[in-house]
């Protein structure tokens, strides 16, 4: 079953922002902690970006240095990563993932039961 769903992704050139979006047409995205992992060609699938349930705090890779920033929109049952700076190296497909009721972040993929099916971002000039 469908549980999550990334949108957003798309082409851009290096130095420029994109926001991608997750929603869930089952889960209550704010009872949750959300992670954000991405998979880039020939990689392992690394952890980005994290948010926690209730508080809201918030995590980054401290590769990104400060560029992605996970947020929360409750009204609309929707997580954003903003991405900024965008580099060639930032090319991956990036996925959503939640464990219901999980209230702290993990960076961890098997933290995480349900996943997205993932968004295409793509840097180049």
């Amino acid at each position: 079953q469908l549980q999550l769903v990334e949108s957003g992704g798309g082409s851009v050139q290096p130095g420029g922002s994109l926001r991608l979006s997750c929603g869930s047409p089952r889960l209550t995205l704010d009872y949750t902690a959300i992670a954000w992992f991405r998979q880039a060609p020939g990689k392992e699938r690394e952890w980005v970006s994290c948010i926690d349930r209730a508080s809201s705090a918030t995590y980054s890779s401290d590769s990104l240095e400060g560029r992605f920033v996970a947020s929360r929109d409750g009204p609309k049952n929707l997580i954003y990563l903003q991405m900024s700076d965008l580099k060639p190296g930032d090319t991956a497909v990036y996925y959503c993932a939640a464990d219901q009721g999980r209230y702290r972040c993990g960076r961890r993929q098997s933290d995480y039961t349900y996943w997205g099916q993932g968004t295409q971002v793509t840097v180049t000039s």
